[in-house]
């Protein structure tokens, strides 16, 4: 990442979930934010039930900040409701948290009708292309086996050939209806169905019996990783969540992380996805997180970076 002038002032946009669904101290969001009132750019905030397209232009309701301080119960102050064009921004960015559902797909579709003028972080084209647990496995070289399916003589072959795995709904979030499972598992017929009832496919991957030593998150700016933190689950938990009791651990990239990096680069940033979290399990791929990536907090508190002021910066070295 070669540096610019960082003191051009930007208009930026930022498509975010609902302040009351925020922790505010751990929100990823919220450190770009602060990071961008820091430089004097101007930030909008507005969520996706504000997006209007009308004559085919895109349309928002926006709020301005006007000032930010996470030591406050109401960490940010806003002005008044503003009905502002898209294209008259500087920068978009894409953060609201997933599930990838049908109102995550019309944000999409409307984000693309945005003129080219305007930097949309990441790009949305990209984002509604490229589903977290189905664009990792274009690197299936680098994954733990894999199964995708609806049908259970398939996932139940799976797991015989297997004995152990877990297995979760192909657009599930944040840890939700996540097992673990073994061939002789009583409770596998019930678990499975359960799942199968659902509209969307399941996902059954092969137990990697190290994630009880974490579960990587590396963050990755323009396809460089920038930095990593290892959540390691609670006692007898697969989960390794930060939000469902996960602990946050110091972590350096090793060799087998910066070759993962190295692999994936160019295809990140040939779609698009200019800012993209990684997760890695004993060395083995597992996901690329393309919507909203997190543990920016988490990484600077371990190692007295700032994630963000690399984030604006190589923002304004593309722009």
């Amino acid at each position: 990442m070669t540096q610019k002038d960082n003191k051009k002032k930007l208009k930026i946009a930022i498509q975010m979930d609902s302040l009351d669904k925020i922790n505010k101290e751990t929100d990823s969001t919220l450190s770009l934010i602060k990071e961008a009132h820091k430089r004097k750019y101007d930030v909008f905030i507005y969520n996706v039930d504000n997006l209007t397209l009308e004559k085919n232009c895109p349309l928002a309701t926006v709020k301005k900040l006007i000032s930010i301080n996470l030591n406050k119960k109401k960490f940010l102050s806003l002005g008044d409701s503003l009905n502002k064009k898209l294209n008259t921004f500087d920068v978009i960015l894409v953060r609201q948290d997933p599930p990838f559902n049908m109102q995550y797909i019309t944000s999409t579709y409307i984000l693309e009708k945005v003129r080219s003028s305007c930097l949309i972080l990441n790009n949305p084209k990209s984002i509604r292309d490229c589903p977290e647990k189905l664009f990792v496995l274009d690197f299936s070289h680098l994954m733990p086996p894999t199964l995708i399916s609806k049908e259970a003589k398939k996932i139940n072959a799976f797991i015989k050939k297997y004995v152990q795995v877990v297995v979760k709904p192909l657009y599930g979030n944040g840890g939700s209806d996540v097992y673990f499972l073994s061939e002789k598992d009583p409770n596998i017929k019930i678990i499975i169905d359960n799942l199968l009832q659902k509209k969307e496919h399941i996902i059954v991957q092969k137990f990697l019996k190290k994630v009880k030593m974490g579960d990587k998150r590396v963050l990755l700016i323009n396809g460089e990783p920038v930095g990593a933190v290892n959540r390691v689950p609670n006692k007898n938990e697969i989960r390794a969540n930060l939000h469902i009791g996960g602990i946050a651990k110091k972590s350096k990239l090793s060799k087998r992380d910066i070759y993962i990096c190295n692999e994936i680069k160019e295809e990140i940033k040939k779609r698009g996805l200019f800012f993209s979290g990684i997760d890695i399990i004993d060395g083995y791929l597992t996901e690329i997180n393309v919507t909203s990536p997190t543990c920016i907090r988490e990484i600077d508190a371990l190692n007295k970076s700032n994630i963000s002021s690399l984030f604006w910066d190589e923002v304004i070295n593309i722009i």
